[in-house]
């Protein structure tokens, strides 16, 4: 795994200490969450629902998907992401790269202060990263960072970073979303008192009902952020949550397709492609799923095109690898039909398999999503057509982390894998030996066009290898992929300055009220 999943069964702990930690720091006439609502008086102010606890407060040990998407606003790293998926300098101003791709030299800004007023150092730059490589820190240890060699704070405004060998993926590791510059001086304390240096401050934290972030005014960009107060209302009840909107309660929040007809009068949507991929994860390495055949015939009996009705409303874009076409040039057309739905062909390659007469097996899912439920209702459906008798097993999201993702103690999943900035990061979880394999997929051609894309300097080659590698993927039918779909924003019309990413973060930097 990319960081060690241990840590996730260990939120629990944190959750209520966190909280009464947080909610002391704050001023409560300023920052108390009962103010709702979106009055002129309160019209520098925003209300967003989210579904979960965030995981951790940490960055370097966050994983979950929703809590990037909310302390993106507090933590930023040396680079970060554009809409388009490029990388631009954030607290480092400008960089180099030896002509060798071993050294990196990062000038820093001079005016990125820490929201705890203290001046970002090359120090404190050198602390984040080896925290990473595990030096600083085993528990915030990042596998992406094994490639770093040393880290070296040259002077007060110049690091350099030299790694092992050359990475063409390293850039894309450096921004708030893996690599968040934190103080030195608050170690120990990132996970109960977290400081950054993002255009928001996390101000209060109550476990179970909302985090809320406050502006932060000494920002290094001038005159951002426009809002003063951003609140994250942890709803986990859908109902609850859309009847919240609909009463001026929440200015900002996702919706599924077929509420639409409800609030599009009423509101502003925006669609977003999520840069996702939407799967049925097999274990491969026990029977019967150690079996392409096998594989090969629940891809053929799956009707893809079903599951994406049921679950996304026809918000989705079918994929068949891999990886979403958000990734542009890296992505492999012409595999998305591949596995259309064919009974006979699945009979047929269940019985060269040895199962004539199919067999018995479960799908594990998680419950914090409905999405996952809808995906296995129709699976389930699609598989006894051709005599595979589905159990569906819903377990908690920490539960699945744990038996799932860690444990590899499953049958079948659904899952969805969030989008990355690289291509590498997002085939990379296929590799053989990797601790995120958790579908145990093991190719060794795969595995060597993956070290080789990492070592091409060419942006052309390594396309070229990366579909090489989706190519395989298909072939093998290491997944039964589904869809990249749409994230459908519900806001209050009068917000302006939404930005849509190909990862998880909502950026209120530039969010205001017309």
């Amino acid at each position: 795994m990319k960081k060690s999943l241990i840590i996730h069964m260990l939120r629990g702990l944190f959750l209520v200490a966190m909280g009464l930690f947080l909610a002391a720091c704050s001023d409560e006439n300023e920052t108390g969450s009962s103010e709702k609502g979106t009055s002129d008086e309160e019209k520098d102010s925003i209300h967003l629902r989210v579904t979960e606890d965030p995981d951790f407060l940490d960055p370097h040990m966050m994983e979950a998907s929703l809590t990037e998407q909310m302390l993106l606003n507090v933590f930023e790293g040396l680079l970060a992401p554009e809409e388009d998926g490029d990388l631009v300098p954030a607290i480092a101003e400008d960089y180099d790269i030896s002509d060798d791709d071993l050294t990196y030299t990062f000038d820093l800004r001079e005016d990125v202060m820490f929201h705890n007023g203290d001046p970002v150092t090359a120090e404190d730059v050198q602390y984040s990263i080896e925290r990473l490589t595990g030096e600083k820190s085993a528990d915030a240890k990042d596998e992406d960072f094994d490639i770093v060699d040393e880290v070296e704070a040259k002077d007060e405004e110049t690091v350099v970073i030299t790694l092992k060998k050359p990475n063409s993926a390293f850039l894309s590791y450096l921004t708030g979303k893996d690599a968040a510059i934190i103080p030195e001086s608050n170690d120990g304390k990132h996970n109960e008192n977290p400081i950054g240096t993002g255009p928001f401050q996390l101000a209060e934290y109550n476990p179970g009902a909302d985090i809320v972030l406050e502006a932060n005014e000494a920002y290094w960009k001038e005159d951002l952020p426009y809002l003063s107060k951003a609140t994250f209302d942890i709803q986990e009840d859908d109902e609850a949550a859309f009847a919240s909107m609909q009463a001026g309660e929440i200015d900002l929040m996702q919706i599924p397709g077929h509420r639409i007809p409800e609030i599009e009068d009423d509101f502003e949507l925006e669609y977003q492609d999520n840069n996702s991929t939407v799967l049925i994860g097999m274990n491969e390495e026990q029977e019967p799923f150690d079996d392409k055949k096998v594989r090969q015939a629940v891809n053929y009996a799956v009707n893809k095109d079903d599951v994406i009705d049921a679950a996304y409303s026809d918000y989705a874009t079918r994929i068949g690898s891999n990886m979403s076409p958000a990734m542009g040039d890296a992505y492999k057309e012409g595999l998305e039909h591949v596995y259309d739905q064919d009974i006979a062909k699945a009979k047929e390659l269940l019985s060269e398999a040895g199962y004539p007469d199919g067999f018995e097996t479960s799908i594990t899912i998680s419950s914090h999503t409905d999405n996952y439920s809808d995906i296995a209702q129709v699976a389930v459906e699609n598989l006894a057509e051709i005599g595979i008798d589905v159990d569906i097993d819903v377990i908690e999201w920490g539960v699945w982390l744990e038996d799932v993702y860690e444990n590899r103690n499953y049958d079948m999943t659904a899952i969805d894998f969030t989008g990355k900035l690289s291509a590498y990061d997002i085939l990379n979880r296929y590799i053989s030996d990797e601790d995120n394999n958790f579908m145990n997929f093991e190719n060794e051609e795969y595995d060597t066009l993956l070290e080789k894309a990492l070592a091409e300097e060419d942006e052309e080659k390594q396309n070229e290898l990366y579909q090489e590698a989706q190519q395989i993927l298909s072939d093998e039918a290491a997944a039964v992929y589904i869809a990249d779909y749409q994230f459908i924003w519900a806001m209050d019309p009068a917000l302006k300055g939404f930005k849509k990413y190909p990862i998880f973060f909502l950026d209120l930097s530039e969010v205001e009220f017309d």
